[in-house]
């Protein structure tokens, strides 16, 4: 019997990395860019985002939550080169597409499997570096399967490898009229994204971020989860429906803080699959997790790749004061931080951390730091030592001159 769906939405994230030095002209493009306006926050519109970060955090991801309404309007009648200069200074800059109506779109075939694009944002961090996030939902279909192969297709649309592939993928608007023109829109955003590359980053299949609710009937106190967990178990890998492969689930990381949701996390992405047996898994549940779980996930995100920055300048010997002062900073004001006092986000936090081996990759940082230090320490020592060696043969030497003179005298 096909597993029936109440409500699903997908986000596909891409990362890439604006070139050194060129932060503030990417922020000036945008601006001038009428398709794209600054997105801002505010304290009352969105109070849930406000009450789950932490002050320090908050103000790292969502500046404008300072702005105030007057501060807001200066800034708008600024002239543009002005507040390209002033919003570069700040932690993050996040910009919105205007989608007039939601961009629709088709996978497979002749029946196809219907879907919109409602949502397109980037995420622009001070160090260059940068998130496209697209939200998809899939259209007047509650098939599980359908979900399946729309998020297994969707998150290659942007693979150089076997074009071929997506000709099946048509997004049917004047923006958009196929896969390949919103390939072509994607690299307008992140460009060639070398930098991505050189930190070995995967540039060509999207990170996968989705939510779906399944029909009470097939999840409840009466039939229980083990019944439908090779579905969860799909979904959670990011496979499509007819993917017969065994899996266990604890090769991924699970959260199930609730009784009627479980949450999988893994490189790939995060999953959270749940019934409607539990009204606020169609309530308030998705809110949150395209909300104040997304950013937990994209803070950790970021956390991940600047980690490999830092890593990178320490290989560059023209870069390594300035890798020690960035990884100083990252340590001081990212790192040792919690984000949230919030229960269930604290675990995804270090669920997440967990499943980017952040701990790992940040310990590989700091074992160059402290080697680079230990180093530039004996380097220090070393000149000082000839410094006062030679300070102490001329002192001798003039003296012995001066003993000279004195005896001729």
């Amino acid at each position: 019997m096909e597993l029936k769906t109440n409500y699903q939405y997908t986000y596909f994230l891409q990362p890439f990395v604006i070139k050194e030095g060129r932060y503030q002209k990417y922020i000036l493009n945008m601006l001038r860019d009428k398709e794209f306006e600054l997105k801002t926050f505010q304290k009352e519109k969105d109070f849930k985002m406000y009450q789950y970060f932490l002050p320090k955090t908050r103000d790292f991801l969502f500046s404008s939550f300072s702005f105030g309404s007057s501060k807001l309007k200066k800034l708008k009648d600024l002239p543009e080169e002005t507040r390209a200069a002033i919003l570069s200074k700040y932690p993050c800059n996040i910009f919105e597409y205007r989608i007039k109506k939601d961009i629709q779109g088709k996978v497979d075939g002749t029946k196809g499997i219907f879907f919109t694009i409602s949502k397109i944002e980037i995420i622009c961090f001070q160090t260059g570096i940068c998130f496209l996030v697209i939200k998809t939902n899939v259209e007047d279909d509650n098939n599980f399967s359908n979900i399946l192969n729309f998020n297994y297709k969707f998150r290659d649309t942007n693979s150089e490898v076997g074009l071929n592939t997506f000709d099946n993928i048509r997004l049917q608007t004047n923006s958009f009229s196929n896969a390949e023109t919103f390939k072509t829109f994607i690299k307008r955003i992140t460009g060639a994204n070398l930098g991505a590359a050189k930190l070995d980053i995967d540039t060509e299949r999207f990170l996968t971020y989705s939510y779906v609710c399944i029909d009470q009937e097939a999840w409840n106190s009466i039939s229980d989860f083990d019944k439908i967990s090779h579905h969860y178990m799909r979904f959670a890998n990011i496979l499509p429906a007819d993917n017969s492969r065994k899996l266990k689930e604890e090769r991924i990381n699970t959260i199930s803080s609730w009784k009627y949701a479980k949450m999988a996390l893994s490189k790939l992405g995060i999953m959270l699959f749940s019934s409607s047996e539990d009204m606020n898994n169609y309530t308030i549940l998705p809110d949150e997790f395209e909300n104040q779980y997304l950013y937990t996930y994209i803070i950790n995100l970021y956390k991940k790749i600047y980690l490999k920055k830092i890593e990178l300048q320490f290989k560059n010997q023209k870069q390594v004061k300035k890798a020690r002062k960035n990884f100083i900073e990252f340590t001081k004001n990212l790192w040792i931080r919690e984000i949230t006092d919030d229960e269930t986000g604290t675990m995804l936090n270090h669920k997440i951390i967990e499943t980017l081996e952040l701990e790992n990759l940040y310990a590989q940082v700091k074992s160059k730091y402290d080697i680079l230090y230990k180093d530039l320490n004996i380097e220090k020592n070393r000149t000082s030592t000839i410094v006062i060696g030679l300070v102490l043969v001329a002192s001798l030497i003039f003296n012995i001159l001066n003993f000279i003179v004195l005896m001729r005298n």
